[in-house]
């Protein structure tokens, strides 16, 4: 099934606005592994505290509609959206009709966060 961007500013259902969230790091386990393993996203906050959540909040957040999350590479948006892989659900960005791996190239996360 193809990826459809979708420009989504409320969550229809409970119309209350939704939180568009910038990913600015991730932890992996293995880290040194290049495709495989992130634990959770992190990034900047509104009020100036960061956030890292885990993976599966991220996906469930995501799948309800509740927050839509994105990477900002070189001035470039690309969006997170969920892939229901063979081992799994997982995340991945896609911009430009392309899937990619901005995820994997962002820097570790902090204990809290960014």
């Amino acid at each position: 099934m193809p990826f459809t961007a979708q420009k989504l500013h409320c969550n229809q259902s409970r119309n209350y606005p939704m939180a568009d969230l910038q990913v600015t790091c991730i932890n992996k386990e293995p880290r040194v592994d290049p495709h495989h393993g992130i634990t959770h996203l992190g990034g900047p906050g509104s009020s100036g505290n960061g956030w890292k959540w885990p993976r599966a909040t991220v996906i469930s957040s995501i799948e309800t509609g509740t927050n839509t999350f994105y990477t900002l590479v070189n001035g470039k948006r690309a969006n997170v959206a969920v892939i229901d892989g063979p081992n799994g659900k997982y995340v991945r960005t896609h911009a430009d009709g392309q899937w990619n791996d901005n995820l994997l190239a962002l820097k570790e996360c902090g204990i809290a966060g960014p």
